[in-house]
């Protein structure tokens, strides 16, 4: 039996038609039947059995955790102690952490069973996942397209059925856009609701770990056990975990009022996706959603406010791989450093750590990076001034649907400008959330992406729980 979501795989397993080791051998048979799909870079079979087997027991003594038995397949960026984490990088081959992500600890905490680390653009660096020193992550519903990046293996991973949830990291729509890509439910929470602690830094102002799933409750499950404060991180909030409370708007309730875009915001958008973001509107129209048309002045300083500041910090953070201290290393009696850095970084890990430390030099600091700073400034202002006419924001998630691998990897402007609707939630550091809401002519997923105020994570889950089952109800071509 295949179970779409873990709730259900759940109430099979409470009700003794399944059980957890009956479910991670039938994943593993998917990661084994489709290896082609590159989604992992690291299999753990044999743990994951054990844990199932551990998972079982529980179930029958009537003691189960939270999250028993979900089988959770982790982007290969994130610590997990024993388990090698390579962020898809020669230079991290063969490295095996002594610790567990804050994330990875409360998941296992709660019964979550690892079934792997995924595959990821080279320290998630990338909107194809085609930057992975392992080779590419495929579309499952079409591997001639890419599957979004850089979190794609963890989107491949759900969409292929080869475990329930996955984690992803989003710096600037990394879960988001491989969700939309994929057909799934792709969540960034606000800032600092989640611990970075065991995140491999790629941009620290802007990284946040999230959940990708079939559906908004399983997001949202997940999300209850990774967020709250953790004293290891000193970006974590000191608010609550956020709370899985979907219930629906009842009629008597106002429903929330949700900011819409149009005209030239829209030009750069394909017809297709156009059409399902238009088709999203109408529906919310149609269930008592009341609409306002917002207005994105920022727009324009999105793409390179986001690419100058992540740049920036990620040459900073990629310091650290010297050569000497741990990972794989080449000898060179001449210099170490360089040679290690020239042959184990790839070539959009170079690009990017050239451009930041470019725009972080001496002559350029303040033309380049003051000045981004104080972009951000502006469309957090902006941000703000939209929120103050409206509960939620609606946009598409990503200006195409997926393209075919080979596509833009030579092309890093088209590549960036993927990037063009997603970035923007990460500077201001909003929540935000991408639904999948219909498919292209030949059968590729199309997302649409919700964001909502600082904090509002609880809002921005309700809202996109609910226009979930509309989509869902409705289930019907942009045309009828």
């Amino acid at each position: 039996m295949v179970h779409h979501s873990y709730r259900d795989f759940r109430a099979n397993v409470l009700t003794g038609t399944t059980n957890c080791r009956d479910e991670v051998d039938r994943a593993l048979t998917q990661i084994e039947k489709h290896q082609r799909l590159g989604a992992f870079i690291t299999v753990c079979a044999d743990s994951a059995r054990t844990a199932a087997e551990q998972a079982d027991i529980r179930f029958r003594q009537g003691k189960p955790r939270p999250l028993e038995g979900l089988i959770v397949a982790v982007k290969d960026n994130i610590s997990t102690r024993g388990i090698r984490t390579t962020c898809a990088s020669r230079i991290l081959e063969n490295f095996v952490p002594v610790y567990n992500a804050t994330v990875v600890e409360r998941l296992v905490d709660a019964g979550a069973i690892i079934i792997g680390k995924t595959n990821l653009d080279e320290f998630a660096m990338g909107s194809s996942n085609e930057n992975s020193w392992f080779g590419p992550a495929r579309n499952p519903h079409n591997e001639h397209y890419v599957p979004g990046g850089s979190s794609g293996g963890s989107a491949v991973a759900v969409a292929a059925r080869m475990a329930h949830v996955a984690l992803g990291s989003d710096t600037g729509g990394s879960i988001r856009q491989p969700a939309a890509f994929c057909g799934l439910v792709g969540y960034k929470p606000t800032y600092g609701r989640v611990s970075r602690y065991g995140l491999v830094a790629f941009a620290s102002s802007l990284d946040q770990i999230g959940p990708l799933a079939h559906t908004v409750e399983d997001v949202a499950l997940v999300l209850q056990v990774m967020s709250g404060h953790d004293s290891n991180d000193s970006t974590s909030s000191m608010l609550p975990p956020i709370s899985p409370d979907l219930s629906p708007f009842q009629n008597g309730e106002q429903r929330p009022t949700i900011g819409i875009v149009g005209g030239t915001f829209l030009e750069g958008v394909s017809p297709e996706v156009r059409q399902w973001y238009d088709y999203t509107i109408a529906l919310l129209k149609e269930v008592g959603y009341a609409t306002i048309e917002v207005d994105f002045y920022s727009v324009e300083a999105w793409i390179p406010t986001y690419y100058i500041l992540a740049t920036a910090e990620a040459s900073s953070n990629l310091a650290r791989y010297d050569g000497v201290r741990y990972g794989t290393r080449i000898d060179d009696p001449a210099d170490i450093m360089t040679a290690t850095r020239t042959a184990c970084f790839g070539s959009e890990v170079k690009r990017r750590i050239m451009l930041g430390t470019y725009v972080l030099s001496a002559g350029y600091y303040d033309a380049y990076y003051r000045k981004a700073q104080k972009a951000r400034r502006w469309i957090v202002d902006n941000y703000r001034q939209i929120f103050a006419q409206c509960d939620a924001i609606l946009l598409p998630t990503t200006p195409t649907p997926a393209f075919r691998i080979g596509e833009k990897i030579n092309d890093p402007l088209a590549m960036y400008l993927n990037d063009i609707l997603t970035v923007s939630a990460n500077l201001a550091g909003i929540p935000a959330i991408s639904l999948p809401v219909g498919r292209t002519t030949n059968g590729l997923p199309i997302g649409v992406q919700l964001q909502a105020p600082f904090n509002a994570d609880e809002l921005l889950l309700r809202i996109a729980r609910d226009l979930e089952q509309w989509i869902t109800s409705a289930n019907a071509s942009p045309e009828s």
